[in-house]
């Protein structure tokens, strides 16, 4: 049976980096990554806008706004280390009323308070020259933020890590932990494994790992899908990099938006419904136990009953392409329904509390000889190399 100092669980963008940074710091160490998928960053790490986050929106001196403002930085330098298609091009954010006005005044004070560079307020005169189809009446400008080809990054770590002596271990789906004498088992349907240490970065299936090590759910993953569009040529034109609203403080996601995609063309999404399977990018997948997961999830059912007219808004528009449309007029008013064609979809790994919460912040477990990653939703993509170096500070 073979054996290694560290096992990591997912192969997405998070354990990569982790693995990454481990074999950085401890170049003789044996670590293995264990994804069940033929190939790296096939679900969250893959299935996103690929924006840069540069940590506008997060509470100061949260783990997320520390980690995404470092973490964009990291981020960028190792896409330019390692000719990864980049741009920092900038976005805004924009008011659309009076008391998204203030709100976004707020955002700009947490902006800074955390950190960022450049930050400009903008009135309606100076965002046109920036975005010159854009509606609102006042609008923060975030030169920091960026784009990126998120599966290129990793791919790159993939090849750091072979090339440090670490393995990444694609088709070896987790399916049981055990744990007996300082030493973990790890049982994948190509055999069994031995680890002195585990790192769960397990993603859409992490709270599934936490359970397998023997710890109890204290949050549960709830699927979330975001469904985005593509512009055609004639509304790309309308959009030169990114526009963003001004989120809604009881809602943690951040509203439809534009998106320029760093190999061409512009995506406008995306909404969020839940999904009926853990990686269920349409609305015909469904799993059976994905959805129970869900449904017996006490915590769904009170975070449901906090936000019904919300959760309601997002399936109408969701089989809506005219509602999706007038939510996107609202930040570009020329965008027409006919300029909307078929785009991606991704989807999140929400955790939810028991209580109904939704968690907002990045959240890290640690046990003896592991570390669980429960909830690392965006900005995890852009902060994933400040991410693993704080496991890295917490491993005991």
């Amino acid at each position: 049976m073979t054996t290694y100092d560290y096992a990591v669980v997912g192969g997405g963008i998070i354990g990569l980096a982790t693995a990454y940074k481990l074999l950085e710091q401890l170049p003789s160490a044996g670590v293995a990554v264990f994804e069940k998928e033929a190939k790296v960053g096939q679900h969250q790490s893959g299935h996103n806008s690929g924006v840069l986050h540069a940590g506008l929106y997060y509470k100061p001196g949260s783990l997320k706004a520390r980690l995404a403002v470092y973490g964009i930085r990291k981020m960028t330098q190792f896409c330019i280390d390692n000719g990864i298609p980049h741009e920092i091009c900038g976005k805004l954010v924009v008011a659309t009323s009076e008391d998204e006005i203030t709100r976004l005044k707020e955002l700009q004070n947490r902006g800074q308070q955390n950190g960022l560079s450049g930050l400009r307020w903008l009135s309606p005169q100076e965002m046109r020259e920036i975005e010159p189809n854009v509606a609102g009446i006042g609008a923060v400008h975030v030169p920091e933020e960026g784009i990126v080809d998120y599966g290129a990054v990793c791919e790159a770590m993939q090849r750091h890590i072979g090339a440090a002596g670490g393995q990444v271990l694609t088709g070896h789906r987790v399916d049981s932990l055990e744990r007996a004498n300082g030493t973990w088992t790890i049982c994948t349907p190509k055999g069994q494994f031995q680890a002195r240490y585990l790192i769960n970065c397990g993603g859409l299936h992490c709270d599934r790992i936490l359970a397998m090590s023997g710890l109890p759910r204290q949050t549960r993953i709830v699927p979330v899908r975001g469904e985005y569009f593509s512009l055609n040529e004639e509304g790309a034109k309308l959009v030169r990099n990114l526009i963003y609203p001004v989120p809604d403080p009881a809602f943690p996601f951040l509203g439809v938006h534009y998106t320029r995609m760093i190999h061409g063309g512009v995506e406008a999404g995306p909404n969020a419904v839940l999904a009926t399977r853990r990686e269920g990018y349409t609305k015909s997948e469904f799993s059976l136990g994905d959805v129970w997961d869900t449904l017996s999830f006490p915590g769904f059912w009170k975070f449901m009953a906090k936000y019904p007219s919300m959760t309601a808004y997002e399936i109408k528009r969701s089989f809506s392409r005219a509602e999706f449309t007038r939510s996107l007029q609202k930040l570009v008013p020329a965008v027409e329904e006919s300029h909307l064609g078929a785009g991606g979809a991704g989807v999140r790994a929400q955790a939810i509390a028991m209580d109904g919460t939704m968690v907002q912040d990045f959240e890290i477990v640690r046990a003896e000889d592991a570390m669980h990653v429960v909830n690392a939703p965006s900005p995890g993509a852009t902060a994933s190399l400040a991410i693993a170096e704080h496991l890295l500070t917490q491993m005991v």
